[in-house]
Formats: structure tokens, C-alpha cells, sequence
């Protein structure tokens, strides 16, 4: 089976059968984890945005495609995502300032093409590659170390009244997931058996059923099951969200998102640094895989889907460059080798469900995951701490590049934004 992809200008797309084999574990995972985690819009867009249910799973489809376009269509070897931390921040510009579904929208357009020609200007220039080698290996330390604390945090802190309101489905979920992270240190003990390395070999599926379980015994886990497909409201949804029928936004929305923009782009930029210290940490030992790693063509590729998402589904910041979470799990498994998994590429591309855009309309599967949401982002959420922490502390030796390393991870975590 060919690896080398299908070259197209300065991107190389991969396909399904052609470059890369079904990686099963992966796909699972990914139907349960990526898809719940998708979802999680829904709520805003409809109490906030004016969207109907099935407008809102609509657009979160076409989030979906664009995500997956970024390993698919550009060959970029990062499982992308939202920009998280700058969601907040965006939320409370364009809700607080901003009356009317319509003018939201707008706001939504002019921050997403606005970033996209940013990231257009930093790939032409070359300032997005060269930053990055300008970085001590402290600061670069230091914003992996923040990622981890910012993770943490994020579950324990911010968003501790969702632990308080699912305690028993919160402590299930993390206890699964530590104890198949520790699996393969067991191998050596003679209670391991091949049943233990199957039930590994699943990831954080295995979680996610004993939290069905008790969670559903304790009440806290509720389903509401709904037959039957979604029938896409296409052509009512971009009468609702697209410039071609509200409007582009006037000059003054552009002005205004400028600033945060700014911020939104070094918070990918730390993406960036996260993403490929991941990636160079497991390298050795996949050197049948080599990874090229090339930050200007990155950048191309997320301007190129903003671009694309403010014309037909404006909501930033949802075209980002990595979700840690699933590059941890993708990347630990390719780490294990080609037994496990044939190449990087396949293994992000099945955990996307291969830009699938079926799996959105059938309601069974979409009701039947809802209940996971919180689950699911904090499960990504504890991985991103765990390995990010892992990596950061094996980056620097040195007592000064550890100051610098913590100094930065502190403020990136209390007091940045």
C-alpha cells in the first residue's frame, strides 16, 4: 500500500484503501470520542446563534469536514481542532457586543478571514517556520509545560462543576484511563494476559463503557434515544449563517477582531511547538515513518480552512491546528509500530472517521453519544496534562532552562489572555 500520498501544489492528500490501511482501534475510538466532542457546540449554537437542533448539527458536520481536510487534503501530520483556549474569549466578544443572530455571524466571518490572512501572510513571509527556531528550548519547554497545567486546570478548576454534577462518571472515566495507561508496565507480571493487552489495544473505548455502566446505574448518564437520519438543512442553514446571504461584515467588524486575533495566533502557535515536540519525541522509534514536519505549508493550510469556513460555516476559532488530546493517543499507538499502527497518517485519518460526514445524520448514534460530551473532552483533556508534562520535563536539563520552563508555563496557565 503506498504511502507517499497523492501530491497536489505544495500539499500531499491522502486516501483511504490507496495510502493507508482501516485502523479499526482507531476508528472506534475516534466514532466515541471526536464525534461527542464535535458535538459540543450544539447547545451555544442553538441558545445563542438562532439555529435549530438539526441546523447546529449541520454546521458542527461541516467543522468536521474541514477538520479532517487538514490530514486528508494538505497532509498535515496533526490531529487538528478548535483552538480551545480562545473560544471563551470569543464567545464573550461576539455574545456580548453583538444582539442578533445575523450581526453574530458576521462577527464570526470577519474573525475567521481575518485569521486566515494572517496565517496566509506569516506561511508567504516564512515567519511561521522561522519563529519557531528562535525559541529557547526553555520557552519551548515552558509553553508544553503550560499546555499541560492549562489541561489540568481546565478540569479540575474551571470546569469543576461538571466533575461535582457527574462525580461517580468523572472518577470511572479517569481511574479506566490511568490503569490502561499502566498496562503496558504489567507485562512483566504473570496476571498479564493476552485478554488485558486486547482490552489495551482499544484505547479509552474500555472508559467510556464502564461510564455507560455506572453512570448509568448512579443516574447520571441518561439516554434519550432518537430513531432515524438527520436530512441536512443545507440551503435554510447558509440563509441563516453564510455572507452571501447576511452580508460580509462591515470594516469596522475586521478592525475590531484584530486583537484577538493576535492572541488566538499565539495560542496556535503553541499548538504548533506541542504538536511537533510529540511528534520528534516518538520519531526514533518509527523510523520506517519518517514524519515531515514544515510549519509554512501548516499555516497555508489552516488559512486555506478559515477561508472556507467563513464563506459557509462562520464559527472561530473551530479551524485550529491540534487537538492534543487526540494527537497524544494517535501518536502513543504509532510510537508502539507498524504492527500497531501502519503510519501516522492513517492512524489521525481513522480517528476522524476518514471525513465521513454520514456518521452526523444518524440520530441513534448522535443521541446515543450526547451524554458523553463532558466525558469525552475531559478525557482528552487528562491525556494532553499527562503527556505534555511527560515531554516538557524530558526537554530541558539544564537549572535554567528549567526556571525559564516553569516561569512560562505559569503564566501561560494564570495569566495569559
Amino acid at each position: 500500500m503506498k504511502k507517499s500520498g497523492f501530491k497536489w501544489l505544495i500539499f500531499t492528500a491522502y486516501f483511504p484503501f490507496i495510502h493507508m490501511r482501516i485502523e479499526w482501534s482507531l476508528l472506534l475510538q475516534g466514532l466515541v470520542i471526536s464525534l461527542s466532542t464535535g458535538l459540543a457546540l450544539i447547545p451555544i449554537l442553538t441558545s445563542f446563534f438562532g439555529l435549530t437542533f438539526e441546523e447546529a448539527v449541520t454546521i458542527a458536520m461541516i467543522h468536521m469536514l474541514l477538520v479532517t481536510s487538514n490530514t486528508l487534503i494538505f497532509g498535515v501530520p496533526f490531529a487538528a481542532g478548535w483552538i480551545t483556549p480562545a473560544l471563551p474569549l470569543v464567545l464573550a466578544l461576539v455574545i456580548n457586543n453583538y444582539n442578533t443572530p445575523v450581526e453574530r455571524f458576521q462577527m464570526m466571518t470577519a474573525l475567521s478571514l481575518d485569521f486566515g490572512v494572517l496565517m496566509f501572510l506569516m506561511a508567504m513571509t516564512g515567519l511561521g517556520q522561522r519563529l519557531s527556531g528562535l525559541l529557547p528550548i526553555g520557552v519551548k519547554a515552558g509553553i508544553i509545560l503550560g499546555a499541560s497545567f492549562s489541561a489540568f486546570k481546565a478540569i479540575f478548576y474551571d470546569d469543576i462543576s461538571n466533575f461535582k454534577a457527574m462525580p461517580v462518571s468523572y472518577i470511572t472515566a479517569i481511574m479506566v484511563c490511568l490503569i490502561i495507561m499502566c498496562l503496558p508496565n504489567l507485562k512483566k507480571f504473570k496476571f498479564f494476559s493476552q485478554s488485558l493487552i486486547t482490552i489495551a489495544s482499544f484505547g479509552l473505548l474500555p472508559a467510556f463503557v464502564m461510564v455507560g455502566v455506572f453512570g448509568g446505574l448512579s443516574g447520571e448518564i441518561i439516554f434519550d434515544i432518537k430513531n432515524g437520519f438527520l436530512n441536512p438543512p443545507m440551503a435554510d442553514l447558509m440563509k441563516k449563517v453564510s455572507p452571501f446571504s447576511i452580508g460580509f461584515p462591515p470594516l469596522e467588524y475586521y478592525i475590531k477582531g484584530i486583537p484577538l486575533e493576535l492572541v488566538t495566533y499565539l495560542i496556535l502557535f503553541s499548538d504548533l511547538i506541542t504538536g511537533k515536540s510529540l511528534i520528534e519525541d516518538n520519531q526514533k522509534y518509527r523510523p520506517d515513518d519518517p514524519i515531515d514536519i514544515n510549519f509554512s505549508r501548516i499555516h497555508y493550510a489552516i488559512s486555506i480552512r478559515n477561508f472556507i469556513m467563513a464563506l459557509f460555516a462562520p464559527f472561530f476559532p473551530t479551524q485550529g491546528v491540534l487537538w492534543s488530546g487526540a494527537q497524544v493517543i494517535i501518536v502513543g499507538r504509532w510510537a508502539q509500530g507498524k504492527e500497531k499502527l501502519e503510519s501516522l497518517m492513517s492512524g489521525i485519518s481513522a480517528f476522524y472517521y476518514y471525513g465521513i460526514p454520514v456518521v452526523f445524520l444518524i440520530l441513534p448514534l448522535i443521541t446515543f453519544l450526547k451524554p458523553f460530551m463532558p466525558i469525552a473532552l475531559m478525557l482528552t483533556l487528562l491525556l494532553t496534562s499527562i503527556a505534555c508534562c511527560k515531554l516538557a520535563l524530558k526537554m530541558v536539563s539544564l537549572n535554567g532552562d528549567r526556571f525559564t520552563m516553569l516561569v512560562v508555563a505559569i503564566l501561560l496557565t494564570f495569566y495569559s489572555l
